[in-house]
């Protein structure tokens, strides 16, 4: 009789079910089965907040083969590890009646000795993590499901509220008005080169000045009457520079994003692949350990076999001699190690043979970032030079590396500079006007780092706080930076408002600590639940019985020259002029941008070009709980909206409708024609065999297909 080993994914059964042969039948879950109901509250506050679970729509026939295959077998558990690792197995448990038992493996590598020492020793589910787990799922539930539907009422769109989304959110607007109230300062930078060698102005008669003080007059007096210099003092230093540790979930988001370009999402569901297991010529295999953590630590096993292949491919030398540190911190949960290859000697050129070039790219970082934090320090010897002109003196410094330690994985060149003595020609003087800058919008990375020093949310949950808020609309993405819209400046606004203690930093913060502590066995989680409600409670009384009005002005002027005001009436938000009453709809999802007077600058929508099919009055664009859409001033017939092309039968208008599953379709206007697609039509004709292009969506762009001949062709600008 054959056991039974269930996991989350395919993928990772399937890599699991080549290591352990024809021993155990592996079959997957497909992720979660069990959840909290989705049209219904479904936790009972006055039963101790005890939580209804529903078997998942769509997992109905996943329950029954689970249930069959499982039957009369033993029955081995193996999703994640981290906390919805453990409520993935506890429900299952429950489901398939086998609770109690022994029955929980885990493992943070798919490789073949992780995983036959997994199965010799199974132990019980863990109910300190299954309920952190609980409380965090019940907690957003009562947040998500009793604040919404005020947002809704108020916004008339499909505005949500969340826990710990809330508190991101809020960071991201706090940053966008300090950058509207910094003012900025005018400065001039000096520099200067001799020869290649850079210097900057350090003091001035004997005292030391920054760089934001330094006036024109001083710079224009130096640029015009010091030609040379006098070498005052050369000092020099050995200075050891540390190999970096290795990656943790944040660090790894951070890094991807600065050095591959990969947002924090596409970085995790690439990690979560290389983690599983991926078809390759030599069969399906896993590339790196698990990548949900927060911890630096690396088992011995991986210190050998590191230790191993840097003596062996560089020589004993370049191998560290200490213990790579642990990660101190605060939020340091250290649950298990640090993200690495499962194997050292597949390096990035022998993987690139079997991996796509995405998934390339993230195994090299990886693989070199654990191999570097393994290896010896990289020696430098620096040189400071300081320079003389009368009241003036300059700084420069010279580094050059004396052994280059952990930084000959990255072939970093260094630039041979000449130390200057006795007097030496000023080469050129490079002077220009400046001024300081405000503090930089977050991107995907820094937000991830903010996240991580504030302690909001954990390594498993900031790419979906991200990618939440920019589904939402509350935040959208201009040139790798998260700017808040319209929409998300009234929530946060809104939330403050209403819910401070919602959006309350350290209070997210304080929460985050007390779900650790029930997973660590010392705090019991429904004890949480109704200090949290106790509180929660009152706040959404005062909400309920008392109605928010907005009153902020813009940035836009009336027809009659009085200022715009953005309120908030039977439609959701709109603009409003106090002279003449006039109104105007408004881009919730433009970007919320803050003049002077910290008014919020509003970009007005442009009136539809396409009249109204049925009447032909003017259409109007409006919001609606499920986004935007377009209404006739004159007939009120609403549509979604309408496609680029005109209908190739008739050469009526093509509307876009959408389906009961909220997929989107076209279809003719022209009641008396027939017209249907999936595609968008074009008005652009194949050059092949002249018929109709469609617009279709892959993965990197978005092309023009021919569904006669079956080509694609690019979009032209």
């Amino acid at each position: 009789m054959k056991k039974v080993i269930i996991v989350e994914s395919p993928a990772k059964a399937k890599t699991i079910k080549q290591i352990l042969k024809n021993e155990y039948e592996v079959i997957s879950s497909k992720g979660h089965v069990r959840d909290l109901p989705e049209k219904t509250f479904g936790v009972n506050i006055q039963k101790n907040f005890e939580p209804e679970f529903k078997i998942i729509d769509g997992k109905e026939q996943v329950v029954q083969e689970l249930s069959s295959k499982a039957k009369n077998k033993e029955v081995l558990l193996a999703s994640d590890m981290d906390r919805e690792g453990e409520a993935i197995a506890w429900h299952l448990a429950d489901i398939l009646g086998v609770l109690g038992k022994k029955n929980r493996i885990v493992f943070s590598e798919i490789t073949p000795q992780a995983i036959q020492s997994a199965v010799k020793s199974p132990r019980s589910i863990d109910m300190h993590k299954v309920h952190a787990q609980l409380a965090r799922r019940i907690l957003d539930r009562i947040v998500g499901y009793k604040i919404s539907p005020l947002l809704w009422r108020m916004l008339k769109t499909s505005s949500s509220a969340g826990r710990v989304q809330s508190a991101a959110l809020k960071i991201i607007c706090e940053r966008e008005v300090q950058r509207h109230r910094f003012i900025p300062k005018k400065f001039w930078k000096v520099q200067g080169y001799v020869g290649s060698l850079k210097f900057y102005l350090t003091h001035i008669d004997g005292k030391r000045i920054e760089m934001q003080d330094v006036t024109e007059q001083i710079a224009r007096d130096i640029e015009k009457n010091v030609k040379k210099l006098k070498v005052k003092q050369t000092k020099k230093r050995e200075v050891h520079k540390k190999p970096p540790l290795p990656f943790i979930t944040s660090t790894l988001q951070q890094e991807a994003a600065s050095k591959l370009g990969f947002s924090v999402s596409k970085t995790m569901q690439i990690a979560q692949q290389l983690y599983e297991g991926i078809d390759t010529p030599e069969g399906h295999k896993a590339f790196i350990t698990y990548m949900r953590t927060d911890s630096t630590r690396i088992s011995d096993y991986a210190k050998q076999m590191a230790k191993q292949y840097i003596v062996d491919k560089y020589g004993d030398k370049y191998l560290g001699r200490q213990s790579v540190s642990q990660k101190k911190g605060q939020y340091v949960q250290d649950a298990h190690e640090a993200i690495r290859p499962v194997e050292v000697t597949l390096t990035p050129k022998e993987a690139e043979k079997e991996l796509s070039k995405d998934h390339a790219k993230l195994y090299k970082l990886i693989w070199e970032r654990f191999v570097a934090s393994q290896m010896s320090e990289a020696v430098y010897e620096e040189t400071t030079v300081t320079f003389e002109s009368g009241r003036y003196n300059f700084e420069a410094k010279i580094e050059h590396r004396i052994f280059d330690g952990f930084e000959i994985l990255f072939k970093k060149e260094e630039q041979q500079l000449e130390i200057p003595s006795g007097e030496v020609s000023v080469t050129k003087w490079q002077i220009e006007e400046d001024e300081t800058k405000p503090p930089s919008r977050y991107t995907e990375a820094s937000m991830v780092r903010a996240l991580e020093a504030k302690g909001i949310g954990r390594p498993s949950t900031y790419a979906t706080i991200i990618s939440t808020l920019i589904e939402r609309k509350y935040v959208i993405k201009q040139s790798q930076e998260l700017v808040p819209t319209v929409i998300g400046f009234v929530v946060n606004h809104y939330m403050e408002k209403k819910f401070p203690q919602i959006i309350d930093l350290e209070f997210t913060a304080r929460m985050e600590e007390s779900l650790d502590e029930i997973e660590q066995g010392r705090k019991d989680y429904k004890e949480l639940l109704k200090e949290f409600y106790e509180k929660f409670s009152k706040y959404l009384e005062d909400a309920q019985e008392e109605w928010f009005s907005i009153d902020i002005p813009t940035n836009l002027r009336c027809d009659c020259a009085e200022q715009y005001q953005l309120r908030i009436g039977k439609y959701g938000l709109y603009l409003l002029c106090p002279k003449c009453s006039s109104t105007s709809p408004i881009a919730l999802d433009s970007p919320a941008v803050l003049d002077d007077k910290m008014y919020i600058q509003i970009q007005k929508d442009e009136p539809s070009k396409i009249s109204c099919p049925a009447c032909g009055g003017e259409l109007q664009q409006m919001e609606g709980r499920f986004g935007r859409y377009l209404k006739c001033k004159n007939c009120g017939r609403t549509y979604t909206g309408f496609a680029r092309g005109k209908c190739p039968k008739c050469s009526s208008v093509i509307e876009k409708k959408i389906s009961k599953n909220r997929r989107v379709f076209f279809k003719c206007t022209n009641s008396d024609c027939d017209f249907m697609s999936w595609y968008e039509p074009s008005d652009e004709k194949c050059p092949e065999c002249s018929q109709n292009l469609y617009y279709k969506k892959t993965r990197s762009k978005e092309v023009l297909y021919c569904q006669n001949c079956k080509k694609s062709f690019d979009v032209r600008k």
